[in-house]
């Protein structure tokens, strides 16, 4: 037994039992050695999310199909161990963090693995001081998890497996619902549990930048590794990311395109870039940029009468937070608005008070002339349709089409252009041919193009996503 290796998987082959002709991952061979911080990335339904689940033996003991090969966690088969007993060896955040969340507080939901371990309570006490500060969750310790927004849910669930201290954690996708400075705060703390020796860090990501902390990158797409190695190595080569679905980082991107420089040579990070422009004494062209606000001011003009206005909007929830306080602005047809903000600044509380999900504690929010506090939620969908955060709060239909086609039937609809609609839909987020798929047996990414799907089908005229 090498005790220098982490993680052996040996010609790794599953398929769901929900569709065992197609294999999710494929001939799968990987060795990471103890210590090493790896980044997994690829599209989605690359596989990324299957593999991590074989780490710690969701697949095959809960999650079944069929299984080839071998995995081996310190030397150790997975197959046929429990997953409470991998649980003291590697630590998993699930893509879908909210199904790991049930305590009724922040506190009690770190304290749940230590507790099963037998920790003794000091030292959880210790443990979870210790991870509420590094998840940035001061002042939350006693709030209920369903109350907090999507990041901060995340950032809990984080902290749940950091509070085990396993030897190995694997984070499935950890910043899908965090601000900037949260994704930063996330790789910090991955940066500094990679520095100490007794961690080893596995991270499925789809955000490129993030991938250059990591010792290495491996590279997914159709179940199969196409690439691994250094990721400055890898994310410099610009063709092959596009080729594979996976935005390619900004700077070497540009530089390639622009500059049509060799990728070898492409700076990845801003600083880098700076450092070519310099060099080759580049500057910005004044008129171009001048062309862009032009046209910004074209687009701005083409702006039709007012859709959606909110007024002095105040919403306070049962517990006494007050997440919006004294908002209000216009918002006309055809204009492309985006709503900013850190984690838990009110975004998604805003928002929902835009389909009538949330009634204003003061203020008002009128749609087409129709004020929400006036309508049912049926009627201002109407004119609003609405991407939840979280497409599995969304979708319940047995298949992609009947999901796809829900809102145009129940608004009467005919037959035949319910079937127009849904191809349209379908067409527009890339998922023809999954007509009769299983919403729950996609992956995540693809799950949450159906839930787009779904709005696009019902033709409102103002969509929130």
């Amino acid at each position: 037994m090498n005790t220098d290796t982490a993680i052996n998987v040996k010609d790794l082959t599953f398929s769901y039992k929900a569709d065992p002709e197609n294999n999710a991952i494929e001939n799968i061979n990987l060795s990471i050695p103890r210590g090493q911080f790896v980044v997994i990335m690829g599209p989605s339904a690359a596989g990324k999310s299957t593999l991590a689940n074989s780490l710690n033996g969701l697949i095959p003991g809960f999650l079944k199909g069929k299984y080839k090969g071998e995995v081996l966690v310190n030397g150790k088969a997975v197959k046929g161990r429990e997953v409470s007993e991998m649980a003291r060896e590697i630590g998993l955040v699930f893509q879908d963090f909210e199904a790991q969340l049930f305590s009724t507080n922040v506190n009690l939901e770190i304290a749940f693995g230590p507790e099963n371990f037998g920790i003794e309570r000091e030292e959880i006490v210790r443990r979870i001081e210790k991870v509420i500060k590094t998840v940035k969750l001061e002042g939350f310790e006693n709030r209920q998890p369903a109350t907090l927004s999507g990041g901060q849910k995340q950032r809990l669930a984080i902290g749940s497996v950091l509070a085990t201290y396993p030897d190995i954690i694997c984070m499935d996708e950890p910043t899908t619902d965090l601000d900037p400075i949260g994704k930063i705060g996330i790789f910090n703390i991955a940066k500094e549990l990679h520095a100490s020796s007794q961690f080893t860090l596995l991270i499925v990501e789809h955000e490129t930048e993030e991938a250059l902390h990591a010792d290495r990158l491996i590279m997914m797409k159709g179940g199969q590794v196409l690439k691994d190695g250094k990721p400055g190595e890898l994310l410099r080569d610009v063709d092959f990311t596009d080729e594979i679905g996976i935005m390619s980082l900004h700077i070497p991107s540009y530089f390639y395109r622009l500059l049509h420089m060799e990728q070898k040579e492409l700076p990845l990070t801003p600083e880098d870039g700076a450092a070519v422009f310099r060099e080759k004494k580049l500057s910005f062209n004044e008129n171009q940029y001048a062309e862009i606000l032009r046209k910004e001011d074209e687009r701005e003009a083409s702006y039709g009468d007012t859709v959606l206005t909110v007024d002095k909007l105040i919403h306070v929830y049962p517990n006494g937070n007050k997440a919006v306080d004294d908002i209000s602005f216009k918002v006309r047809e055809r204009e492309f608005m985006a709503v900013l903000g850190h984690n838990g600044s009110g975004k998604t509380t805003l928002v929902k008070h835009f389909n009538a999900l949330l009634a204003p504690t003061e203020g008002d929010v009128t749609i087409y002339g129709k004020n929400t506090r006036d309508h049912s939620i049926f009627e201002i969908g109407k004119e609003i349709g609405y991407v939840f955060q979280n497409p599995d709060h969304q979708i319940f239909a047995d298949t992609v089409f009947d999901e796809v086609a829900f809102s145009p039937k129940i608004r009467g609809v005919d037959k035949e252009e319910i079937k127009e609609r849904v191809h349209e839909a379908l067409k527009a987020v890339d998922l023809v041919g999954y007509e009769e798929e299983d919403p729950f047996s996609l992956s995540k990414g693809e799950r949450q193009r159906v839930a787009v799907a779904s709005i696009l089908s019902a033709k409102p005229k103002i969509i929130v996503l």
